[in-house]
């Protein structure tokens, strides 16, 4: 009998989740002036999702990741 290993990030992502990401991204393409449609949009859409499954669960915690991972200083929100 095989036993595989239970991984984290094969965990379906829920509603709420979605949503929470969803607000972030929305807020960062706001702020920068962000294409919905553009690659840059898509690249932070994945980033955002890898730190949610890494366990960052909290906004400000996930706009400042994304803000310092695109080489901008901390702003406080």
């Amino acid at each position: 009998m095989s036993h595989k290993r239970y991984n984290r990030r094969d965990e379906p992502l829920h509603s709420k989740d979605l949503s929470l990401c969803h607000r972030v991204l929305d807020y960062v393409r706001n702020e920068q002036g962000i294409e919905a449609s553009s690659d840059e949009s898509e690249r932070i859409a994945s980033i955002i999702i890898e730190f949610y499954r890494q366990g960052v669960h909290d906004e400000k915690q996930l706009r400042a990741l994304i803000d310092a991972a695109r080489g901008f200083a901390h702003r406080v929100v």
